[in-house]
């Protein structure tokens, strides 16, 4: 397997390619790192490759805030410019700076 860089960054407001959910990238795994019974309970149809990143997300859709884990081939750049109104933003960016939500450690003074 060769290296891979993940396409998007932390803090870029992203949306799921098939599901009604957008959300905010908080951390980013290179490769697979669920369960495998996280991985086996998606339909086969559907389940993606183990071997792309994966990415965490404070996520929000039209009823309710979670957190998602999701591959990189099922993500979307979100590009309407809304906020993402997930109660824990505020721990972890300080700011919603052009469209990237800044991480508080790299916040300037």
């Amino acid at each position: 397997m060769s290296d891979r860089t993940a396409r998007f960054e932390i803090g870029r407001i992203v949306r799921h390619r098939f599901f009604p959910f957008r959300g905010v990238i908080f951390d980013v795994d290179p490769v697979f790192a669920n369960s495998e019974e996280w991985w086996l309970a998606i339909p086969e149809e559907v389940r993606p490759r183990k071997d792309q990143p994966f990415y965490h997300l404070l996520a929000e859709n039209a009823e309710t805030t979670y957190i998602a884990y999701v591959s990189e081939q099922n993500l979307v750049p979100d590009e309407t410019g809304d906020p993402v109104n997930h109660p824990q933003i505020g721990d972890m960016f300080s700011e919603l700076r052009d469209g990237l939500y800044v991480p508080r450690h790299l916040r300037a003074n």
